[in-house]
């Protein structure tokens, strides 16, 4: 069995498309697609693909994987010709890119200046997201270093406090044994 796996990360509530052709079968390998979170619950999944279509949003930002698994056809002979070389085309869009603006043209019957101001106004609002995005993975970034800051530096007060009384406590001790002889 032949295994290959493509994995990616995607922002909640993000549109995923994908689209994908495998070239080369040739009736010799069955070859199933799974699409899987990061909690290795389904997305898609479809056995003995040879093209398709798949499309999915998650509910929190996540990981997910594409995986190609092949395994080869044996004749009734139990002899195999020379195994064909495999490609796989995949193509996955994310977010704007993912959208069928066509449709969208279609359904609201939009002239293609107004077409075009709707994908910038979507490019835009993904920009404004991934910015608020960011700026919240900063603002907990900044707390964790603030915090792991304060416990260095209370750490390090609780050591220099240890370190002073056992030295303290190591004169004194001298002090008595040299005095006891």
């Amino acid at each position: 069995a032949v295994v290959s796996t493509q994995s990616t990360g995607v922002h909640k509530g993000v549109l995923v498309v994908g689209e994908f052709k495998i070239e080369g079968l040739q009736g010799s390998h069955d070859v199933d697609i799974t699409v899987t979170d990061s909690k290795d619950g389904k997305l898609f999944a479809k056995e003995k693909a040879e093209s398709g279509k798949f499309a999915f949003t998650l509910d929190d930002y996540d990981m997910f994987s594409v995986c190609f698994k092949g395994q080869r056809k044996s004749e009734v002979t139990g002899r195999s010709p020379p195994a064909p070389e495999l490609s796989v085309n995949l193509s996955i869009k994310r977010g704007v890119e993912a959208k069928a603006y066509n449709e969208i043209s279609k359904a609201e019957k939009l002239k293609p200046m107004e077409l075009e101001l709707k994908k910038l106004e979507d490019l835009s609002e993904a920009i404004v997201n991934d910015f608020q995005y960011m700026k919240s993975r900063e603002k907990l970034m900044r707390d964790t270093n603030e915090s792991t800051n304060s416990r260095v530096l209370w750490f390090s007060v609780f050591s220099m406090a240890v370190l002073l009384g056992l030295a303290l406590w190591q004169v004194f001790y001298l002090k008595r044994f040299f005095k006891a002889k």
